[in-house]
């Protein structure tokens, strides 16, 4: 595996979630925020086994993200890493990390505002349209949720 410039900061990312259960991770395109920062965190003690949802703006990234996260991991997607998009999902029953968008954490949290068994919320890409737009609301649902755990 390369080495790509998120690896130094994973050490500090790590302990900031186990401390303080938030963190805001801001690099350059490329950096690999993406691809590591969910495998790196996969095993944390602290989540407990619990599934780690990624939201990203677009289906298509959606998608190329799971393919990427479950190829580092030498499996197929609907494995341990999966998605769920609008008319399409590729989830297991050992799918840990699943990658969402909008639409369907918006669901997701309407069916169950508590997100029984998420052990952690990424919002990768967040300066990307639509989240920008309902930066409030989102912000408030990840206050009621890191302050659950």
């Amino acid at each position: 595996m390369i080495s790509l410039p998120i690896d130094e900061v994973l050490p500090a990312l790590r302990e900031a979630l186990a401390t303080r259960h938030e963190a805001v991770l801001e690099a350059p395109p490329g950096a690999g925020k993406t691809t590591r920062v969910p495998l790196a965190l996969l095993n944390e003690a602290w989540l407990d086994g619990q599934t780690i949802l990624m939201l990203e703006p677009r289906r298509l990234a959606a998608r190329a993200a799971a393919e990427r996260l479950a190829s580092e991991l030498g499996e197929k997607v609907g494995e341990t890493v999966g998605y769920r998009i609008r008319l399409d999902s590729k989830v297991g029953p050992n799918t840990r990390i699943e990658v969402v968008t909008e639409g369907i954490l918006t669901r997701r949290l309407q069916d169950d505002p508590a997100l029984e068994g998420v052990g952690l919320l990424i919002f990768d890409e967040f300066h990307v349209l639509p989240y920008s737009s309902k930066y409030p609301e989102i912000l408030s649902k990840l206050r009621a949720f890191s302050c659950r755990k």
